[in-house]
């Protein structure tokens, strides 16, 4: 299971250093103490300048209303409309609206105190208004030294400042003693971990390579789907060599501005050779891999990723290969990777880390279970075969599930109806029983469903039909027939693709046979037909009227295009195009046929399964298999075999049905 992230007070991750707002508050509070000191400053030295004697002349006249004594100097107000002329906003018009400020050198003089009482002037004596106005300059200047000293504490940790980290790397560093995932806790996978297990011996023995002049190699691509658990490989091989793990993703580099990316990488190979020997680890790896030039990539020699992309080119070939560091990258898009990253001498070594059978998935499902106490009905084994196709974070996600299921229901353990209940939840989605629907609409459902049911067990024998629902599920499945494969298996023959379209268009040809009529429940069924039929004519060669060709172009997707042709495809003609659009074509239209014909030869046991599935609204498990028995083959049909003659069988996908 994945273990809880730990931190390490050499390379903190980059959410635990101060954000741009924690910085920008000292900078803040020193800018206002300045502003006030200006302020001050400016209150304790403005106003009119006047020789003592004026002072006494126009505090003898009451035109004085206040003064501030100090050590050195009096600060006063005149009172409203009695300042000077001189002092004034106007030539000889005196201010009438409000009284203006004065200083004047202060002398020794006794009678100051009994002058100023004796005219009603208000007094107030306070220290040395410049020493105030250093203190505000001392605290100002001790407030940016805390600053600064901050910041170089936290360079010297290992950690760069956060004003001046921009261009550092963002990896993050867990000592060897942080990073407790091993090999125990990967399961599903033994082919990828055999191959990494010279990896591992290199990092704890180096010694043993470099006396025969062997050179491990420097990079190691993990390339796999996602979910497949290429991290936490990448982890575990860290774990066991007991070294120690930087981690960092491949988007982390790319900032807006050119030049940061490149800074960025060479930091990194700095913080790998002071924790050598250490794995730096590369996540997502086609965020700064992808291939240079070109409209995919953005084109121009100026770009911030191609320029990232040649500084790591750069760092891998500089660096020394007998120094105990070991770069792992992962992705799951091998094909955008440009070629001199793939060349040998940097990452040379490809692991494949794809989604496990049926055996492996049992080893993660039991690897995702310890701590989740399990009813004695729940067999892990059984649950591998349900879960088809799922990768190991979708057998983590289906654990979890369960045991959720179990504690809503308020259980003490999680039994085998919870983990039917969370394999729904992850094929089709949440139940929305509450949904209403009409009587001719639930048996519409139902006849469609059962349609898939019947049409599936009679035209294949490599997969099984293990439940069926009416019940809404997600955001769209009104119903679905969950079919798992009866053994994993890499290849599919053509008969199985043609089985496996007379199963998807099973629902539609039972509406029409039953009801008269097909509905836009069977829109997601087409769909799905469609793009395996296409597939069988553009990349299998199965089309009989187009022959062995792939049309699609190498490396191509089929979301490249809404015809299904890579933009390099254009030399395809029209009447090629045609021809193509009349193969898939036909093939959907004799899969229909097909389904028709095996659904009018099984039209009671329609009826009789339709209006059971109305009454009980699920049908799973032995019953279900009792009445799929009774299905009754097309004459001179036989199943599907593999050239040992045993029943052919291939690996499914769960699927809902709409």
């Amino acid at each position: 299971m994945d273990a809880p992230e730990k931190r390490s007070p050499r390379g903190a991750r980059p959410s635990d250093r101060p954000p741009l707002s924690q910085v920008s508050l000292p900078l803040m509070i020193a800018l206002g103490l300045a502003v006030l000191a200006w302020w001050a400053a400016g209150q304790a030295l403005g106003g009119q300048t006047i020789r003592y004697d004026q002072f006494k002349t126009y505090l003898a006249d009451k035109r004085i209303k206040s003064v501030v004594l100090s050590d050195d100097m009096i600060h006063g107000e005149y009172r409203a409309g009695s300042a000077p002329a001189s002092a004034s906003k106007g030539e000889g018009k005196p201010v009438e609206d409000k009284g203006r400020a004065f200083r004047v050198a202060r002398v020794e003089d006794e009678q100051l105190l009994a002058l100023l009482d004796e005219h009603g002037v208000q007094y107030t004596a306070v220290a040395d208004s410049g020493s105030m106005i250093w203190l505000y300059y001392i605290g100002l200047g001790l407030l940016l030294l805390w600053f600064l000293s901050r910041g170089a504490a936290t360079a010297a940790r290992g950690g760069p400042a956060a004003a001046l980290s921009f261009g550092k790397s963002k990896g993050r560093l867990f000592q060897e003693d942080e990073v407790d995932i091993s090999f125990e806790d990967v399961a599903g996978i033994p082919e990828a971990k055999a191959e990494l297990e010279e990896i591992i011996d290199f990092l704890k023995r180096p010694e043993r390579y470099r006396s025969l002049g062997a050179k491990i190699p420097k990079g190691v691509l993990l390339v796999g789907p996602p979910g497949t658990g290429k991290t936490l490989l990448a982890r575990a091989v860290a774990g066991e060599a007991k070294v120690p793990f930087i981690s960092i993703n491949g988007s982390e580099f790319v900032e807006m501005f050119v030049g940061v990316g490149a800074s960025r990488v060479r930091d990194l190979f700095e913080q790998a050779s002071k924790a050598a020997p250490c794995i730096v680890f590369i996540d997502e790896l086609d965020a700064i891999g992808r291939t240079r030039g070109g409209v995919r990539f953005g084109g121009g020699g100026n770009d911030e990723r191609e320029q990232t992309l040649n500084q790591l080119l750069v760092e891998l070939d500089g660096f020394e290969p007998h120094r105990a560091v070991i770069i792992m990258s992962a992705t799951n898009r091998p094909e955008v990777l440009d070629p001199a990253l793939l060349r040998p001498g940097r990452f040379d070594r490809q692991v494949l880390v794809d989604r496990p059978d049926r055996r492996g998935r049992a080893q993660i499902l039991a690897v995702h279970s310890r701590g989740v106490p399990l009813d004695d009905d729940v067999d892990l084994d059984e649950l591998a075969s349900q879960a088809a196709g799922f990768a190991g974070a979708d057998l983590k996600n289906l654990v979890n599930e369960a045991a959720l299921a179990a504690a809503r229901r308020d259980g003490k353990t999680v039994g085998a109806s919870d983990f039917s209940q969370a394999i729904d939840r992850v094929v089709a989605g949440l139940e929305r029983k509450s949904q209403l629907m009409t009587d001719d609409e639930r048996k519409r459902i139902a006849v469609h469903e059962i349609g898939h049911a019947i049409a599936s067990a009679s035209a294949s024998s490599h997969e099984k039909v293990q439940k069926i629902s009416i019940i809404p599920h997600g955001l769209s499945a009104l119903g679905y027939t969950r079919k798992v494969p009866h053994q994993d298996r890499h290849l599919m023959t053509e008969s199985m693709l043609r089985d496996a379209l007379c199963g998807m268009l099973g629902g539609r040809a039972a509406e029409i046979l039953v009801l008269g009529e097909p509905s836009t429940g069977a829109t997601n069924d087409l769909q799905q037909a469609t793009d395996l039929a296409r597939a069988m004519v553009l990349e299998y060669g199965m089309g009989r009227g187009i022959g062995p060709m792939n049309l699609r172009g190498a490396g191509a997707s089929p979301m490249e295009s809404p015809l299904g042709f890579s933009p390099g495809e254009s030399h395809l003609g029209a009447e090629l195009l045609d021809r193509i659009d009349a193969e898939t074509r036909t093939t959907l239209e004799r899969a229909e046929q097909r389904a028709t014909a095996l659904l009018e030869l099984n039209r009671a046991l329609l009826r009789r399964m339709s209006d059971q599935l109305l009454e009980e609204e699920q049908l799973e498990g032995e019953q279900l298999q009792a009445l799929l028995s009774e299905v009754v083959a097309l004459p001179g049909s036989s199943p599907s075999r593999g050239s040992d003659g045993e029943a052919d069988t291939s690996e499914g996908e769960n699927h809902a049905e709409n």
